[in-house]
Formats: structure tokens, C-alpha cells, sequence
């Protein structure tokens, strides 16, 4: 794999793959929006066999469904120390933090954007979680900003080559 790539590519949820709502129904279930361009990041990421994981402090079923079906290959949920769940992914894969990417939107990220290689958040977060990314971003959570934090690691040529891989294994 190219050393200029990350070996791992971890992400927030609420305020990242969502818009940071809780909608909750008439029977008080929670529900939440995805933007489905943000599978597509997943499918890049894949296509050059950089695994995807998910750590976010919220522990829903709608979560865990969305991951299963994006085939997300590590899912942490209702996380209470995201560093040590990187740091033990990291020791699993042999690799380091400055070998993985990430995006958060809070409070709770603020450490592990810190430690990374590759850090961005959503053009709608705080201003002092902007700050200390690397990875400066658009799009607001709920639409796409995985996809675009995804594509802008890889570049365009890495992005053009896979689209066009991916179109040849389509015909």
C-alpha cells in the first residue's frame, strides 16, 4: 500500500455521516439521516483495501444496521475513550496513529484528531475543532463530508483510476 495513504480510516458518526439531529418517531424511536454519498467513501477506501471504522459515544441499532450494510469492517459503539479504542485497533493491524485518519465533530474527538496523521470535521463544527484538523473540509455533516474527507486523502488521480477500475468490473 502507498506509504502517502492511510492503513486506516476511523470515523464519528452524529454530526459527521448525520446532521447531529435526533429525530425521535411517534413511539419515541430514534431515528437519524444518512446521506448516502458517504458510502461511496467506504467503497474507495475498500477498492484499495484501507479498512473503515466507526467510534461514536452513541450505542443505536440504526447504527450498527447502517455499518452491516456499508460493510464497515470495525464498529465501536457507545464509546467512552476514543484513543484507546484507535490505540488497540492500531496494535491489532501493526500499525501506528500516524498511519490513520480521522473525523469528528466534537468534544469527544478533540484527542484523537490530535494524535492522527490525517484529521478533518465538517464545515459545521465548532471552529475549535476546525482548527486543529489538517484536513479542511466543505460539507456540512449529513451531507457527504465522509466522502469528501475520503476523496480529498486520496486525491483525484487515485479517485479517477478507482472510478474508472469500478466501471470496467460494472460492464
Amino acid at each position: 500500500m502507498d506509504k502517502n495513504l492511510p492503513k486506516l480510516i476511523l470515523t464519528d458518526i452524529d454530526g459527521v455521516w448525520t446532521d447531529g439531529s435526533m429525530y425521535y418517531d411517534a413511539t419515541n424511536i430514534e431515528l437519524k439521516k444518512f446521506s448516502t454519498y458517504d458510502s461511496a467513501g467506504v467503497l474507495f477506501a475498500h477498492h484499495l483495501g484501507i479498512p473503515v471504522g466507526i467510534i461514536t459515544g452513541e450505542n443505536t441499532e440504526i447504527v450498527r444496521r447502517r455499518a452491516e450494510k456499508l460493510q464497515i469492517d470495525y464498529l465501536y459503539l457507545g464509546a467512552k475513550d476514543k484513543v484507546a479504542i484507535a490505540l488497540e485497533l492500531c496494535k491489532r493491524m501493526d500499525i501506528t496513529l500516524d498511519e490513520v485518519a480521522y473525523i469528528g465533530d466534537d468534544l469527544n474527538d478533540i484527542r484523537l484528531l490530535k494524535l492522527v496523521k490525517w484529521s478533518g470535521a465538517p464545515s459545521t463544527a465548532p471552529e475549535y475543532i476546525k482548527v486543529i484538523t489538517n484536513i479542511h473540509l466543505t460539507k456540512k455533516g449529513g451531507n457527504g463530508v465522509f466522502r469528501e474527507f475520503v476523496e480529498t486523502i486520496l486525491g483525484s488521480n487515485v479517485i479517477s483510476k478507482i472510478i474508472h477500475d469500478v466501471s470496467l468490473l460494472n460492464q
